[in-house]
């Protein structure tokens, strides 16, 4: 496997992590939610939104490692 092969495959795996790390804000906002902290609630469904936000940079990476072009 040669290095932009590698790449694309490590961009594939992050972008997965991204999203399950996502998930896993939402859950522990709801959970700050039952505890009564609505600022820590805030905070965390923010974190979780700005997370998502990545899926598109992880895709825009990925398809420049296949030789697509960004135009």
């Amino acid at each position: 496997m040669d290095d932009i092969e590698k790449l694309k495959h490590l961009l594939g795996h992050w972008a997965e992590h991204n999203a399950g790390h996502a998930d896993t804000y939402v859950e522990w906002s709801k959970k700050a939610d039952t505890l009564k902290m609505p600022a820590l609630t805030e905070i965390l469904e923010e974190i979780a939104e700005k997370t998502r936000r990545l899926d598109a940079l992880f895709k825009k990476a990925e398809s420049l490692c296949s030789g697509d072009s960004d135009k």
